[in-house]
Formats: C-alpha cells, structure tokens, sequence
C-alpha cells in the first residue's frame, strides 16, 4: 500500500540529479536547513512550493510526494484477503473501520472500490444488529453509484450495475433492480454473443490459443448461468412436481456430465437445496433428505483441503488461466468458517419443518465440518 514519502523522494530526486542541498535551496528560496529538516523528516515543505520542487525535478506532484491514487491488482488481492480475514475473525467494527479508511484513501481507483463493494456484501450479514447490515447495504450502494457515475471503464461498471442490484435485493429495493436490469438482460437477439463475436475473430486470425480460452469461458459461465436459473426456475415452480422433478432429472444430467462440483461447488449445491425445499412442499421425505445429502456433501466437498481455490479441470483446462488473471486470483471471497455458518442456515428454511424430529435430518446437518 502506497503512502507519502515526500522525504525520501526529495533524497532520491536530488542524488539523481546530483544537487546539493545548497543547490536546491538556493533554487527554491529557502534555507539549507530548511531542506536538510524537509529530508530527515522534521518538517514538510509549505504546499505552494509543490509545484517548484516538481519542476525542479521534472516530476510530478503526485510523483514528487509518493501519492499513487491507483492500486495494482496484487495490492487489491492481498487488502482484500486482509480485511476478510479481519471480518472472519471477528472484528467487523475494526474492520468496517479500516476498508472505510481505505475507500477515502483510493476513492478514485475504480477496480478498488468495485471490489471493496464486493468484500462489503459478501460480510455485511456478519454485523450483529440488523440496522447495522442496513447501514452497510446502503453504503455498499452509495459506493457503487459512485462507480457508475465517475469511471470510465465499461466492464467495471458492467460488473457494478450487477452488484448495486445484489445489494438492492437484499434491501428490499426490487423496483430499483428491475429498472437497472429489465433492458439489458431482456431477450434482446444480440444480448450475451460477445463472447461469440470474439471467439469467431481469433479464429479469422488464426489464434487457436485465444479462440480456445474464451470459448471454454464462455461455455462454463453459461452451465453455471444454466444452473442458477434452473435453482430460480424451481422457487418458481415449486408448486407444479411435474416441472420441477424434470427441472431436476435434466439439472442432475448436466452436473453429472460436466462435474459441477470440482468447478464450482456453490452452485451445485443450493439447485440440490432448493430441490429438497421442493420435495418437502410435495410430502416427500425422502427425496428432500437425498438432496440435502448431495447439498451436504458438495458443501464439504468445498470446504476440504484447497477446494477453495478455484480452477479447471482436463475438460475446461483454461479455467486456471481465467482465476489467475481476475484480481482476487483463485481464492473464494468468504473465509470458510463464513460459508460454513452460511451453508447450516439453509436448514432453517420452513420447509424442513416437515423434517423435523428425524434422526437422518439433524446427522445430515452435523456432516456439514
């Protein structure tokens, strides 16, 4: 993380242009000793003498006191990977208080604040008292709407839009969602080809390798697209058992066939929870209980080891590629143990009232380590 460091810049500055201290007072019209205390950090320089120091040395302002507005991905990476372990931890007023410092400090590093965004919703629920997670929301959408207002990025206010309507939803804005997406995720004929477009022009090239990765992106973010709206389909649904237990037979073919639960486990997971939800509003006992043992253990599987850490497979061998590149790298957004309380309280749904009392139901719940 970058600090100012004007002292040590102006020591820097003057030995490469191999000046005196003299030299340099004499040029700004101050004393030696005014410069000898501005290096061994006794004083600052008066701020109007900013401009003639940066001329001087040919720098500027910002270079002349160490200011670096924006953060490189590595440096967004491991401030993210802090503040989660301090919110895991236990410390969500420190914590709070520490990335709120951070925003003032980088409020014009865009893909920062994007992610700060992020690391807000993914731990806002840790708040004890429901005004304070209010309080969060509200910031974490304030936040974003500046995203959108200033940056000039398309795909961080692209990715912005879709996490300002997460937080919407979850303050119970559903108007606001729906005016932000109703456009751009209607059934518009071009809507969601870019990936297309792109893949048939390394192909004109004759980039293979390009063509490779973005195809095999794009076929996973649609299989995993394919299986949240199969889990949303069945909410829908859940009352007509013909749709849904066809929902489920072809949602299980494909997690089957393209192994879900090595590529991403979440997603897996909550389509055989919403399953179970079904199965319990249509009496069946024992349906619901074989899902939430698929739930339970794709959850486990994920918790395992460094299953955390997102990648590929032999099939879909450019996923490394894709995590590697994104700013937060392989890991998750949330500490294990946050998604391990996050994933036991799918067993408070009302319709696992039915389940109640059964010996089977409370060992699936104590599987889940």
């Amino acid at each position: 993380m970058n600090t100012l460091n004007i002292s040590e810049n102006i020591i820097r500055l003057r030995r490469e242009k191999k000046v005196t201290q003299e030299e340099l007072a004499d040029f700004v019209g101050v004393t030696k000793a005014s410069v000898s205390k501005w290096e061994n950090k006794q004083s600052m320089p008066d701020i109007l003498l900013l401009p003639q120091l940066a001329a001087f040395f040919d720098v500027t302002i910002d270079e002349l006191v160490g200011y670096k507005p924006q953060l490189s991905s590595e440096q967004i990476q491991k401030i993210y990977q802090d503040l989660a372990a301090g919110f895991a931890s236990g410390f969500f007023d420190e914590t709070m208080g520490k990335s709120r410092n951070l925003v003032k400090q980088y409020y014009c590093c865009y893909p920062f604040l994007y992610h700060i965004c992020l690391l807000w919703l993914n731990h806002f629920m840790l708040a004890e008292e429901r005004e304070k997670q209010i309080q969060v929301l509200e910031e974490t959408a304030g936040l974003c709407g500046r995203i959108l207002k200033e940056c000039k990025d398309i795909r961080i206010c692209s990715d912005t839009v879709l996490l300002q309507s997460y937080v919407n939803l979850q303050l119970g804005k559903v108007s606001e969602v729906i005016e932000n997406l109703k456009d751009i995720a209607g059934p518009i004929q071009l809507a969601g080809q870019e990936n297309f477009l792109l893949v048939q022009a390394y192909l004109m090239e004759g980039n293979q390798e390009r063509a490779d990765y973005f195809s095999q992106v794009s076929m996973y973010a649609h299989i995993v697209g394919l299986i949240s709206s199969a889990t949303q389909y069945l909410e829908i649904h859940k009352n007509d058992l013909e749709i849904c237990e066809e929902t489920m037979r072809r949602i299980d073919t494909i997690n089957e066939a393209y192994g879900m639960r090595r590529l991403n486990a979440n997603s897996e997971a909550l389509f055989h929870a919403q399953a179970a939800v079904v199965s319990c509003i249509h009496g069946k006992k024992e349906e619901a209980l074989e899902r939430l043992h698929s739930y339970a253990r794709a959850i486990n599987w994920l918790l395992e080891g460094d299953h955390l850490e997102f990648g590929g497979d032999s099939y879909f061998y450019k996923l490394d590629e894709l995590y590697n590149n994104s700013v937060l790298g392989n890991r998750a957004p949330r500490d294990k143990k946050i998604i391990r309380d996050s994933a036991l309280s799918i067993f408070s749904h009302e319709a696992f009232s039915l389940l109640k009392g059964e010996k089977e139901f409370e060992n699936i719940q104590r599987s889940i380590r």
